[in-house]
């Protein structure tokens, strides 16, 4: 580790250059890889928990184009990393150097490999508390250990933080407290960061239920969790345990209480993450029949890229069936020396050997999961060449293809993933039964996606030889993919099936028809199929079977197969798919009642982008196959799908799906099922940063941000809500906005919490987490957007049975903590258990007594919290104590909200209460703790205070 730390000098290869000498090295935390010199500065890393996997020697594609004897093998190793396989290939100058480097980037792969995110981010949370080092060495421009004034201010506007200058300033000056004035040391920083970033939301939370301490004993964090967060078994030594993990103060500890820093560290862990824990494991029924399940399925899975120029690889097998993805596709040609390769048919994309990717598989497809894994063969080959892959498949994978009793032509269902576990099932198309075992020539029928291609389109290599058809014809691809790239960058990222989108797709396709006319002629005599035909048909596109090792592909081999109609799998292109769910739903639904579908990206997704797999899962199509190497939000829909059950790659559908009859498409597609109703409340956000595609980077504005949950389902619960705008805060915003969904079925339903950055011509995208409703946890949760660190939105979940008719609750979203604050001890637990659990009954009747808005618009919103768009901005003092509102007359609902005869609810701007300063040398939790008090104010005096005009409050 000290050697990698200190750095070692090596090459980096890279396809169509010499290499690049750089000074390679481990950062102090041993939490990623940098390199210098770098025009990207400090972005020159690659973290360690982005590895994939090191591999030694010449082996990857880099390696392979430059000169054989160029490097010595033993020198040479890469690194796989990132969601996209992206390799680093590094040469050293002694071999030595080169195991120092292997050796110690696997050690550092094994301590994480088994963690999950949440993990991971509690052990940076251990080792830095409060702020990164990393970060305080990045603001130290100078180089001299300590930060003076101007180093913060430009620190703060980084992390996305908008405080007035005075108020920096006055934090500042109480955390310099060594003799070095107008510094802060690294110490002093933590005192600075820990003042700034007081999570207000928080520390009311924790004062509601220690009847306004600045701690909570062990008894009252049970009320807690048992009370917000819905926990069983809350036992007092389980509560003992988390005040001795998460509290960071030795007296607390002594005294068996949490303050607010172990309070806050302990709401950030993965204990109160919105994703339900029980779920990391198998917790679903796994002994029913295949066709109950969705099963994580991809497409082209050995492509790396684009369907056209992009590479093979068998890494991609690897790490497809590690995510979780149990049905991949092999695309088998007739290759050189009558060994078959792997390759998407008619284009210019690289070829691998059949041998190596069935090798890949057998070592990769149950590492982490014994469930079974489908290989959905498109065979192309020749009986000669079908007869090596029989002889590959059966000596590779031996036993994992002996079925055994498991399946019979005497099966009238299918067998179960759990009795098929450690099993490999192999899906083919059947040849025609006239053919004999010991044929040595006959036509074969092409499979999924190759068939599907128009012959115009089609590159076959006989018809360019020469050097210079092949040229033009890649030249002309390459054009018109930069230009697709290009084209959806300025489009709406979560619009992927946009009309310019698809629009350019079918011009993408027609314009290489005609590209390609120029380079070959047509053969005569060649069929054109007709596209608008082929939408409109609902032709599958061939009958499959599952079977065993001899399967229907391979003719001299006796095939075991499943009998009777169970084992039949129809596979669809997504546009006869489409139509078929359009114009017959409810058979489609009751077909995948019986047997498996596999639904495939249309020809026209040349740059490997995906459909909406939602529309498919609807009508219970199993093999819902996405290109997983495009990273978007339809593959983070399916990382959420199959997230529910430990992420094994079966999902078990809900009971209506499995037996029984409905229309997805009916306004109520279930009369007689409960409904769900879930309501979120959108309290607050934690360092959300700058979008990634932000032109100025960390130099750009500070962003304005809101938060939007999308409900993605059943055609009638599919909708979107979205919050306010707060302006320039992207460090601490709070929103405060309760949101309410209705869902008719909800097993089936994906929640997507989206981070926008409101812009005056638009909005820039920020962040996003997509989780399975049946994953949600109910309480106070962190919502951690994937893919980065510490951002977080804080939210509160509560989920509601509806039964008949219904009608939507009537909820205040002005509603905060604050409320409780003004209850009396015994109404005050009573009153944070009832605001989320109240029945549509209580919620709707106008005649109870309403309370108006709280004080939390001056406490919550105070520093960095910055108003909503359209607001006027307001200078209020840093030290600010709290004042009461008493509650309105019957008339009046919350949040100012009035109540007419109608039941109508007309919104008033809320009154201010007053101010009263603190001094400046009273911390805060002193102030909150010695002040907190709730005195009655009369009607007069409000009347007074809105009779006061708006500039001089």
């Amino acid at each position: 580790m000290s050697v990698m730390q200190s750095g070692t000098q090596m090459v980096k290869l890279k396809a169509g250059s010499k290499g690049l000498v750089r000074l390679f090295y481990l950062d102090e935390h041993r939490s990623c890889i940098r390199w210098k010199p770098s025009r990207k500065s400090e972005k020159a890393k690659i973290t360690i928990d982005s590895l994939y996997k090191v591999t030694e020697g010449r082996q990857s594609d880099i390696f392979h184009r430059h000169a054989e004897g160029s490097f010595d093998p033993a020198c040479c190793f890469t690194v796989y990393h990132g969601n996209h396989m992206e390799s680093l290939d590094l040469v050293t100058s002694n071999a030595e150097e080169a195991r120092t480097w292997v050796t110690g980037l696997r050690y550092l792969m094994a301590g994480i490999s088994d963690e999950d995110s949440l993990a991971k981010r509690q052990r940076t949370h251990d080792q830095y508390p409060l702020i990164n080092i990393q970060t305080f060495e990045e603001a130290d421009k100078n180089g001299d250990g300590l930060l003076n004034i101007e180093e913060i201010y430009q620190l703060l506007h980084k992390l996305n933080v908008n405080l007035p200058r005075r108020k920096v300033k006055q934090m500042f000056q109480e955390a310099d407290t060594d003799d070095q004035q107008g510094t802060l040391t690294y110490e002093e920083f933590s005192v600075f960061y820990r003042m700034m970033s007081l999570r207000r939301d928080l520390f009311l939370l924790m004062m509601a239920y220690s009847d306004r301490k600045d701690h909570l004993t062990a008894e009252e964090l049970a009320n807690f969790l048992r009370s917000e967060q819905k926990m069983t078994n809350v036992t007092p030594e389980y509560c003992a345990d988390i005040i001795d993990k998460f509290e960071v103060s030795d007296e607390n500890k002594q005294k068996g209480v949490m303050g607010i820093e172990g309070f806050t560290s302990f709401m950030r862990s993965p204990t109160c993450d919105v994703f339900n824990p029980l779920h990391h494991e198998v917790n679903q029924d796994m002994e029913q029949p295949l066709c109950n399940y969705f099963i994580a399925s991809s497409h082209n899975t050995y492509l790396t890229g684009d369907q056209l120029l992009s590479h093979s690889k068998t890494d991609m097998y690897a790490w497809v069936l590690q995510s979780g993805c149990r049905c991949v596709e092999v695309d088998c040609w007739d290759g050189p020396d009558g060994e078959p390769v792997v390759q998407h048919g008619y284009t210019l994309t690289s070829k691998i050997t059949f041998k190596a990717v069935i090798e890949t598989i057998n070592k990769y497809a149950f590492i982490n999961n014994q469930y079974p894994v489908i290989l959905s063969i498109e065979n192309h080959c020749t009986i000669q060449q079908q007869k090596k892959i029989a002889q590959c498949l059966r000596e590779i994978l031996g036993d994992k293809l002996d079925l055994g009793d498991i399946l019979s032509r005497d099966c009238k269902t299918l067998p179960s993933p759990q009795s098929l576990q450690g099993k490999i099932l192999i899906k083919g198309k059947r040849l025609p039964a006239y053919l004999s075992a010991d044929i040595e020539e006959g036509d074969v029928s092409d499979d999924d996606s190759a068939d599907e291609i128009e012959d115009d389109f089609k590159l076959k290599s006989s018809n360019w030889n020469n050097g210079n058809g092949h040229h033009q014809v890649e030249s002309q691809i390459r054009k018109k993919l930069d230009s697709l790239l290009k084209e959806s960058q300025i489009g709406d990222k979560e619009d992927s099936e946009s009309f310019s989108i698809r629009a350019l797709l079918r011009a993408t396709h027609q314009g290489l028809q005609k590209n390609l006319r120029q380079v070959r002629p047509r053969t005569a005599g060649t069929p054109r199929k007709d596209d608008e035909t082929e939408q409109r048909s609902v032709k599958p596109g061939g009958v499959y079977q599952l079977c065993c090792l001899a399967g229907v592909t391979l003719p001299h081999a006796q095939p075991v197969t499943l009998s009777g109609t169970p084992g039949d799998v129809l596979s669809f292109s997504e546009t006869r798919a489409q139509s078929l769910v359009n114009h017959r739903a409810e058979d489609f639904l009751a077909f995948n009642q019986r047997q498996l579908s596999r639904i495939y990206p249309s020809a026209y997704r040349i740059d490997s982008s995906n459909f909406n797999p939602q529309f498919y899962w609807n009508v219970g199509c199993q093999l819902v196959a996405l290109n997983y190497q495009t990273e978007g939000r339809m593959m983070q829909l399916n990382r959420a799908k199959f997230m529910v059950n430990g992420g094994t790659g079966y999902v078990l559908k809900p009971p209506p799906m499995c037996k029984g009859s409905f229309n997805p498409f009916s306004d109520d597609p279930l009369p007689a099922y409960p409904k769900k109703q879930l309501i979120l409340k959108i309290i607050s956000g934690q360092q959300l940063p700058k979008p990634p595609d932000s032109m100025l980077g960390d130099r750009g504005e500070i962003i304005d941000p809101f938060v939007e949950v999308e409900i993605i389902g059943l055609p009638v619960d599919c909708c979107k809500e979205q919050t306010r705008v707060v302006d320039d805060n992207g460090f601490n915003p709070v929103w405060e906005e309760t949101l309410s969904f209705t869902l008719h079925m909800a097993e089936v339903a994906l929640v997507r919490f989206l981070v926008w950055d409101h812009d005056p011509i638009g909005r820039d995208f920020v962040g996003q987490r997509t989780v399975a409703f049946s994953s949600l946890m109910p309480g106070y949760r962190h919502v951690y957007l994937e893919g980065l660190t510490e951002a977080s939105i804080f939210v509160h979940v509560s989920v509601h049975d509806i039964y008949g008719k219904w009608s939507p609750l009537v909820l205040n979203p002005s509603f905060t903590i604050m409320h409780f604050l003004g209850s009396n001890k015994g109404n005050q637990l009573r009153g944070f258990r009832g605001f989320f659990s109240r029945s549509a009954k209580s919620s709707v009747d106008t005649r109870s007594t309403l309370r108006k808005r709280s004080i939390s618009d001056h406490f919550l919103r105070r520093t960095v919290s910055a108003p909503a768009k359209g607001r006027k901005k307001t200078k209020l003092a840093l030290a600010e104590s709290l004042a009461s509102i008493t509650d309105r007359k019957n008339s009046t609902g919350a949040g100012g909200e009035s109540v007419g005869k109608e039941g109508r609810v007309e919104r008033r701007h809320p009154s201010r209460a007053g101010l009263t300063h603190r001094p400046m040398s009273m911390p805060l939790d002193r102030l909150l703790q010695g002040q907190l008090s709730l005195c009655s104010t009369d009607k007069d005096q409000l009347d007074m205070e809105n009779s006061v005009p708006e500039k001089n409050k």
